[in-house]
């Protein structure tokens, strides 16, 4: 999601190189049974690399990314930040077709895609939306809304031992991502958190 723009080249990585190493060692961790999900997939660069690791690994279980694809929603309170003013409504827009393409040119099967903002998704047991069973989450949605409902979303589905990763974590200019971050595992009792950059990883 490019600010309003076309994807260039010399485009500033959104997850960094450490993150991405980390990212992919824990789904490794995740092979066997369940899907892998991204919620908020950008411009596609990790869920190439999922993508990547499933079909060299792991082909039985399928890859799920999830995005407005009409860049970020409005920001609530929960989300203002005295580090900045960046990441407003409409920002970070990359199109469904220029993700396909990325896939396409990587030679890589084309993932199970679902535009919209993460509140319109159907959440039902006879869902389409959603996998039944999730072994592996990365949740990228910047702000608190959409981490606090996509975090809503996987839960009930993660397998037992799955992982749920969650982006911008200690980001100061995006507060509302620990917050929601917080308050999901103050009504939990097993998980675990962990941090690495600014990556929350929650084991269940």
């Amino acid at each position: 999601m490019s600010k309003n723009k076309s994807i260039k080249a010399d485009e500033p990585q959104q997850v960094s190189d450490k993150e991405t190493e980390i990212i992919l060692s824990l789904a490794k961790e995740c092979f066997g049974e369940g899907d892998f999900c991204e919620f908020g997939c950008y411009r596609g660069d990790t869920s190439l690399l999922l993508e990547r690791l499933l079909e060299q690994h792991e082909p039985r279980q399928f890859l799920w990314i999830y995005d407005s694809f009409e860049g970020l929603p409005p920001k609530s309170r929960e989300d203002a930040s005295v580090a900045g003013d960046s990441f407003q409504a409409g920002e970070l827009l990359v199109t469904k077709k220029e993700v396909v393409e990325r896939f396409k040119k990587a030679g890589l099967k084309i993932p199970r895609i679902r535009k919209g903002f993460f509140d319109q998704l159907d959440d039902g047991p006879e869902s389409r939306d959603l996998p039944t069973s999730i072994a592996f989450a990365f949740l990228d949605g910047d702000l608190y809304g959409s981490i606090k409902i996509s975090l809503n979303l996987v839960a009930p589905r993660m397998m037992e031992h799955g992982i749920i990763i969650v982006h911008d974590y200690n980001n100061p200019q995006l507060p509302g991502v620990a917050r929601a971050v917080d308050e999901w595992l103050a009504q939990k009792i097993s998980p675990t958190l962990s941090v690495r950059e600014t990556l929350a990883i929650i084991k269940l």
